[in-house]
């Protein structure tokens, strides 16, 4: 089926009818470093402490998504790029909808991160780097896939034979490297609720 074929339906709640519902707009989180730097802590973290404050949010998580929605996907340069054009996406919809959506993705490329920032098309967007140097990734290394990467028995892993291009002008900056989780986690619900204020 053409795109000529397909017509789009206006929904009949607006923006503002959810967010007086959930009582703060909806909007993305988009959560971008080297594996291990400590993404997906943080977001289940921030998901269950914005939870207890109230706000209505939801944490899409890389290897999460690989195993539904992507399972169809591999780690080549496309794939990678088609894995987050689909969650940037998907996290728009979850925005649009008037939640918080919390992306922890490694996204490597900036042009993909910006692409998921044009999708989110009205919302707020708000690209969050998570900064550890590779060194102390690979001394983390919760699931064993530097060490494997190094020994080749992974391929195209980012920050050893892949590129990982830092943010350019990131909304917030978290170093990973020398702060607590809790520290990190306390640095970004600040940011949050003063970025999407309950109502």
């Amino acid at each position: 089926m053409t795109a000529e074929h397909i017509t789009q339906h206006a929904h009949d709640l607006s923006t503002s009818d959810r967010a007086r519902f959930f009582k703060h707009d909806g909007g993305v989180l988009w959560l971008t470093g080297l594996s291990a730097a400590g993404k997906s802590t943080l977001a289940m973290n921030l998901e269950k402490r914005l939870h207890a404050l109230g706000y209505a949010s939801y944490t899409l998580d890389g290897d999460n998504l690989r195993t539904g929605l992507n399972s169809d996907l591999g780690f080549s340069e496309s794939d990678r790029r088609e894995n987050i054009r689909r969650v940037g996406e998907v996290a728009s919809l979850f925005a649009d909808a008037g939640l918080i959506c919390i992306a922890a993705f490694i996204s490597p490329y900036q042009a993909d991160r910006d692409g998921a920032r044009a999708a989110a098309r009205h919302s707020k967007f708000c690209e969050i780097y998570v900064k550890a140097d590779v060194a102390s990734c690979e001394e983390r290394d919760p699931k064993g896939l530097y060490k494997k990467a190094r020994s080749g028995l992974v391929k195209n892993f980012t920050g050893i034979d892949a590129p990982y291009e830092v943010p350019l002008n990131p909304e917030l900056v978290i170093n990973t490297k020398n702060q607590t989780v809790e520290e990190s986690v306390d640095q970004l619900l600040a940011f949050v609720t003063k970025t999407f204020p309950q109502a």
